[in-house]
């Protein structure tokens, strides 16, 4: 019996010769669940920024001239230290990143101090208009100015209580590529806060 033999066509191998080993999809920073909480704070402001709005466009000439008797200067310093703290969380992270634990913690701290220096300065704010005799009841403009402000000063408050805690981390050592995820969700938090004064200010303070 005669046999053949069969010449079995050369294989060709589809996959590029330098594919990426191990493709990275984007990474959300920090847990998903504050992303969820952040959502659902921008949109209690939103709705109290919307009710600002809708009563100052029905009482101009209140507004403006109750807002012209705020001080615009601490509001203005208020606006740096909060990004000024801001900034200094963004240093916590990228040094946290080096595994430069000694630096995160003292950016943090330095956020700290930053956020209390607003702190003070809102009570000086709020001290001067007790005096003035100013309360929710006041007129319509200070019942949004004081429930505005004091909504976010509670904010701050808890973001500096979380700033100590990441601040502690920090200094032991917790943070660290791979393992980022308490450092970020925290920064993302304290930038939520950040981002809301920076519609407040210029809502409640500047425009007329």
């Amino acid at each position: 019996m005669e046999q053949t033999n069969t010449v079995l066509p050369p294989v060709h191998c589809t996959e590029p010769a330098h594919a990426p080993e191990h493709a990275q999809s984007p990474r959300l920073a920090g847990d998903l669940a504050i992303w969820f909480f952040i959502l659902a704070e921008l949109l209690a402001f939103g709705v109290f920024f919307a009710a600002y709005a809708f009563t100052r466009a029905n009482n101009l000439e209140l507004f403006d001239a109750e807002q012209a008797a705020l001080n615009r200067n601490a509001g203005a310093l208020n606006t740096v230290l909060l990004l000024t703290a801001s900034y200094f969380v963004v240093r916590a992270v990228q040094a946290a990143e080096r595994m430069a634990a000694r630096a995160a913690a003292n950016w943090l701290l330095a956020a700290i101090f930053t956020g209390l220096g607003f702190i003070a300065v809102k009570l000086t704010e709020y001290a001067a208009a007790f005096a003035h005799d100013i309360s929710l009841s006041s007129s319509p403009f200070h019942m949004f100015y004081l429930s505005l402000t004091f909504f976010h000063f509670m904010h701050v408050i808890l973001g500096l209580v979380i700033l100590t805690a990441m601040w502690n981390g920090a200094r032991r050592g917790r943070y660290r590529p791979g393992d980022m995820n308490g450092l970020e969700t925290g920064a993302a938090y304290w930038h939520m806060v950040d981002l809301v004064w920076l519609v407040l200010f210029p809502l409640v303070y500047v425009i007329h």
